[in-house]
């Protein structure tokens, strides 16, 4: 049994004047992207500085113009990597690149050796905050820790004296979620206090962590909502969150972060990051997509965005994981899949302004994915999704009456062997109806018209098909070719059978256009009832071979 007497709560905030919940997401924030640092520290085998330098380039490509490279102080290889990118002038103009450093002078002043030449630099310090922290780790009061901050900042003023580029500051309370509220806002004020520089056009960057994801994530904005409340300048000030995913919550702690308030989200792409990771760039800016606000960054095409980080992290994205995942555009539920086919026809028939697809948030097309996986099958699906490959694949529109016909002939090959490629569902399909040709096999007709009575006239169909192998002819007379093939079929085979339902339809466009007829034939002696389907360029022919694919299956199968 699991101890859970050994843990306790972690307390809530006490805020009754909460807004956030009311509120709605309206734009995107400024994103900055962690990876080169948050997410290289915490592979196990880190990037090499030319896997580093493809990452970079990527994410320049995807539109972030906040980009952490690294801690250069921290290693050679980080700050070799950081003047590659001087040297090579990889940094575009429009892109300001941060740096990592704790508030220790050696550190600073390296770090200010690392980003000469660069013209527009964020340099990030920190130091931890919390309660347990302060505690275990350090042994020091809450003046003391405030005391770190303030010497740090006071470094990096005097170090930026000899830097000539854009620099602005950001600051971190690390461990922000196990710290007091008034005590983040004490330290985060010092820090403002002995910067002194910042200004609405020049603001400082105060970043609020959960370094550790410790509660739910409405705890987290309430904490961001009060901060944001009471920061003196605020104006000065952009408001910053740095989200872990230690309860699994981070997307939802940092979609309800901007609800109270936050103006910018530092996070990696599909979330790597130390233990459990950051928070999700990607899934939150499709997040942001799929209500219909413009996410500000290219991310068009996720499966190139994927291929990247998986080369150069050696980090496999989860098949499940939203939007990139393998199979999150894929139904194997037969409940879902016929609930897309349903969707996908609608849409189309209605031309509607919006995308409104069951169980499909955004159309897997405007992110690089393709429609070909939505459905796949397996012994769990149904006949929606077998009728949905077939003609999202290959253009057959089952008759509803059809669906389970067929799909029942997939369901006990799927039982055997798994999940059923599309490319085999169509072959079973042409085994089942349109290669049934034997015993009998339909080989020409001719269609006239016939007087029955004076002025009164009828079809007379004269067909000529083999029985098993030896060449026959029958006639029949009726109200329209299928009716007088299906009473010749009758008389020349003494059966008794009759069409419940035709369809049709073109199988192809074009002069070379195929036609398709679907025969719903019933014995009526012995009340049995299948499908025969039917192909030729001419529709009457088409049709004549679907009655001979329905008796074949009738009453030879």
């Amino acid at each position: 049994m699991l101890n859970f007497k050994r843990y306790k709560r972690v307390p809530v905030v006490t805020y009754p004047e909460r807004e956030w919940p009311n509120k709605e997401i309206q734009k995107a924030p400024i994103w900055c992207s962690v990876d080169l640092r948050d997410g290289n520290q915490a592979l196990i085998e880190p990037m090499v500085v030319e896997e580093k330098i493809e990452f970079f380039n990527m994410l320049v490509k995807l539109g972030f113009k906040e980009i952490e490279i690294g801690f250069p102080a921290a290693s050679q290889i980080e700050y070799d990597f950081l003047r590659q990118l001087v040297e090579r002038k990889m940094i575009p103009d429009d892109v300001r690149v941060q740096v990592l450093v704790q508030c220790r002078e050696h550190l600073i002043k390296r770090t200010f050796e690392a980003i000469q030449g660069i013209r527009k630099v964020i340099v990030h310090i920190y130091n931890s905050t919390s309660t347990l922290q302060r505690d275990v780790v350090f042994h020091k009061n809450r003046e003391e820790i405030k005391q770190i901050a303030i010497e740090g900042t006071q470094l990096v003023k005097k170090y930026a004296q000899g830097y000539d580029g854009d620099l602005m500051l950001e600051y971190s309370p690390e461990s922000f979620t196990g710290t007091e509220l008034d005590y983040a806002l004490e330290v985060c004020t010092a820090v403002q206090d002995t910067w002194g520089q910042a200004t609405p056009e020049k603001p400082i960057i105060m970043n609020l962590p959960s370094t550790v994801e410790m509660t739910t994530p409405n705890v987290y904005a309430d904490q961001i909502e009060w901060m944001n409340r009471h920061f003196k300048n605020r104006d000065s000030i952009i408001l910053s969150v740095h989200p872990h995913n230690d309860r699994g919550t981070g997307i939802a702690a940092t979609e309800q972060a901007l609800l109270a308030g936050a103006d910018r989200v530092e996070g990696t792409l599909f979330g790597n990051g130390e233990r459990t990771g950051n928070v999700d760039i990607v899934t939150l800016a499709y997040n942001m997509f799929s209500q219909g606000i413009d996410p500000q960054l290219a991310l068009e095409n996720v499966r190139e965005i994927a291929e990247i980080y998986e080369r150069c992290t050696k980090m496999d994205i989860h098949p499940r994981h939203p939007y990139a995942g393998k199979l999150v555009f894929t139904a194997f539920s037969g409940s879902h899949q016929d609930a897309i086919n349903k969707g996908m026809h609608a849409l189309q028939e209605r031309g509607g302004e919006y995308w409104e697809v069951p169980y499909l948030p955004i159309d897997p097309s405007d992110i690089g994915r393709q429609y070909e996986p939505i459905v796949r099958i397996n012994s769990q699906s149904g006949k929606g999704g077998v009728a949905f490959v077939m003609d999202t694949f290959y253009g057959f529109k089952l008759p509803k009456g059809m669906h389970k016909e067929f799909a029942d002939v997939i369901q006990a090959i799927s039982e055997k062997q798994g999940e059923v490629a599309p490319e085999q569902i169509l072959n079973q399909f042409r085994a089942c109806y349109l290669d049934r040709k034997e015993p009998l096999h339909f080989r020409k007709c001719q269609i006239t018209d016939t007087e029955v009575e004076e002025n009164v006239f009828a079809t007379l169909a004269k067909v000529t098909y083999t029985d098993h192998g030896i060449e026959k002819v029958f006639e029949g007379v009726g109200n329209g070719p299928i009716d007088a093939v299906q009473r010749g079929l009758e008389d020349a085979l003494n059966i008794q059978i009759k069409v419940l339902d035709y369809n049709e339809h073109a199988l192809s466009a074009g002069s070379n256009a195929q036609a398709v007829s679907y025969i719903h034939l019933i014995d009526q002696l012995s009340g049995r009832v299948t499908y025969g389907v039917g192909i030729s360029s001419n529709i009457t022919r088409a049709s004549v071979r679907g009655i001979f694919s329905a008796v074949n299956r009738l009453f030879y199968s």
